[in-house]
């Protein structure tokens, strides 16, 4: 991937986990921290009237955030079949959202995926970076955790957005 589609996990992730020893990825100081999220900028403003994500993971050498997968003109069912079963991931999600009163919206989602067979390490280095990512990415109050990715349905996720504090 290009330096384009990364952005760094947070410094005081970093150095957390460098305390901790949590994880054997080595840390380079000179790393560029400039978030890159002109891929999500340019996902957020598609012209496509269907569903599309992007699925994010933890480069764990390079402490980076990747795109793994981009899934244009999609399903739930896809997405969901998209995610490993013990891997934490980032899905940054443009949902035809089908209200009750006929209107169609395409909300930009966030959900932060961290099944429970995962292990701790990664669980604590995902979720740490969890809302510093998708506050980047500028996705606020639609942003929702998923810990089986059977559940990750349509019902789930319109029932999920129609309770959400923000408009859908």
């Amino acid at each position: 991937m290009s330096a384009q589609n990364t952005t760094d996990v947070p410094e005081e992730v970093v150095e957390e986990l460098k305390v901790r020893n949590h994880s054997r990825a080595i840390f380079k100081p000179d790393a560029n921290k400039q978030l890159h999220i002109s891929l999500i900028q340019k996902f957020r403003f598609r012209k496509s009237k269907s569903n599309a994500a992007i699925i994010l993971k933890i480069d764990v050498k390079d402490l980076k955030v990747v795109v793994e997968e981009i899934l244009e003109d999609t399903t739930i069912e896809d997405v969901a079949e998209a995610l490993p079963d013990s891997t934490p991931r980032y899905i940054v999600l443009s949902y035809e959202l089908k209200h009750k009163d006929g209107r169609v919206s395409y909300p930009l989602v966030g959900i932060y995926y961290n099944p429970t067979g995962s292990s701790t390490a990664n669980r604590m280095l995902y979720a740490s970076t969890n809302s510093y990512l998708f506050q980047k990415a500028d996705i606020a109050g639609k942003i929702f955790d998923l810990n089986d990715s059977e559940d990750l349905t349509d019902e789930w996720l319109t029932e999920k957005l129609e309770g959400s504090k923000t408009r859908p």
